[in-house]
């Protein structure tokens, strides 16, 4: 539960949702004058509740995370019974939240070898996806579903890599095959790389 005061919050989240709009119609370069502007509010305002700017991204890449509920989305994967179905439903709510959060995604990843702060938004998010892909291999491991060359944290590597941004980007955007296509063939592949 949040210590926020509920007109802190409706003000964070109508921040957030407009930086978000933004960022994907703009880029990375909107400033934080511009977001404070979209929203009624003064630059320094926006500083108040965000601190910095690389603040203020990292909390609006959890803010994607806390709209589409995608920790206890994970977190129902993670309790599927049957090896093979926890690692397809794991990935499933992955590859079906990659979309939404690609128009932003791609910005700071596009964005992260000049611009610290977001490289350090989008590291937060992918050290957390990685450390679920930790949890859900410790798990296959435990059930004996892991191919004998794998480990729990080399498989773990493997799928946060295989099912990272850039790999669904180059087969869903760059070659056209779209979000269903790419999810379903990623997850088909990465399945087949590590089980038994």
């Amino acid at each position: 539960m949040s210590s926020l005061h509920p007109r802190t919050i409706r003000t964070r989240a109508a921040i957030l949702d407009a930086a978000w709009k933004l960022i994907v119609e703009r880029g990375l370069d909107v400033g934080m004058a511009e977001i404070a502007g979209e929203v009624g509010m003064t630059r320094q305002s926006i500083y108040v509740h965000f601190k910095t700017r690389g603040g203020l991204l990292i909390a609006l890449v959890r803010r994607a995370d806390e709209l589409e509920d995608i920790h206890a989305r994970f977190r129902g994967a993670l309790v599927t019974e049957g090896p093979v179905e926890r690692l397809d439903a794991f990935l499933r709510v992955w590859f079906s939240f990659v979309p939404v959060i690609y128009p932003v995604a791609r910005q700071l990843i596009a964005a992260r070898q000049q611009d610290p702060e977001a490289g350090r938004a989008w590291n937060d998010r992918m050290d957390e996806l990685h450390y679920g892909f930790s949890l859900l291999t410790r798990r296959l491991k435990r059930d004996a579903a892991l191919a004998k060359e794998w480990t729990a944290p080399r498989a773990a590597d493997f799928l946060w890599a295989g099912a990272s941004l850039p790999a669904w980007e180059a087969l869903a955007v760059d070659r056209d095959w779209g979000a269903a296509k790419t999810g379903k063939t990623l997850r088909r592949t990465l399945a087949s790389a590590i089980l038994v």
